[in-house]
C-alpha cells in the first residue's frame, strides 16, 4: 500500500469578504492605529479590548449611539433591524442583536447607571418579544 506525502501548502481559496479582501486584512488599518496609539504610551494605551471590538467589530453594523439614547423599544427595533439585514453574522438575528446588547451591558460594568440599565434590562425583554422569544 503507497502513502502518500501530503504538501505543506493547501491548495483551498481564500474566502473573501464584500470588500475583496481576506477576513485577516479587513480591518488591517484600523488594527494598525490601534497598535500605534497604545505604543505611545499615552492615555489611549489604558482603553480596554472591548472599546477596540466596538470600534472595528465585524459582527453587525448598529445606529451610532442606540444604546445612549432612545427607549426600550427603540434599542429593540433597531438591534432587530441590524441583526436582520447583516449578512456578516454568525448566528441567527436573534443571536447577534442579544449578544450585541449583553456586549455593551457588561462593557459598561459598574460605570453603567442604575436607570440606564434598567432601560436595557427592558430593551432585553423587548427583543425577546420581537423575535417571538418567551421571556
Amino acid at each position: 500500500m503507497a502513502t502518500r506525502k501530503a504538501s505543506s501548502k493547501s491548495k483551498r481559496p481564500v474566502a473573501r469578504g464584500k470588500s475583496g479582501r481576506p477576513p485577516r486584512q479587513r480591518h488591517a488599518q484600523a488594527h494598525a492605529a490601534h497598535r500605534a496609539k497604545a505604543s505611545t504610551g499615552s492615555a489611549s494605551s489604558t482603553q480596554k479590548w472591548s472599546h477596540h471590538v466596538m470600534e472595528t467589530s465585524d459582527a453587525m453594523d448598529i445606529e451610532h449611539d442606540i444604546f445612549k439614547t432612545g427607549s426600550a423599544e427603540t434599542i429593540a427595533h433597531s438591534l432587530k433591524q441590524s441583526s436582520a439585514r447583516s449578512r456578516r453574522r454568525k448566528g441567527t438575528p436573534f443571536q447577534s442583536a442579544m449578544s450585541m446588547l449583553n456586549f455593551y451591558i457588561n462593557r459598561a460594568g459598574k460605570n453603567l447607571p442604575k436607570t440606564r440599565r434598567a432601560t436595557l434590562q427592558q430593551a432585553k425583554r423587548k427583543l425577546r418579544e420581537a423575535f417571538g422569544r418567551e421571556p
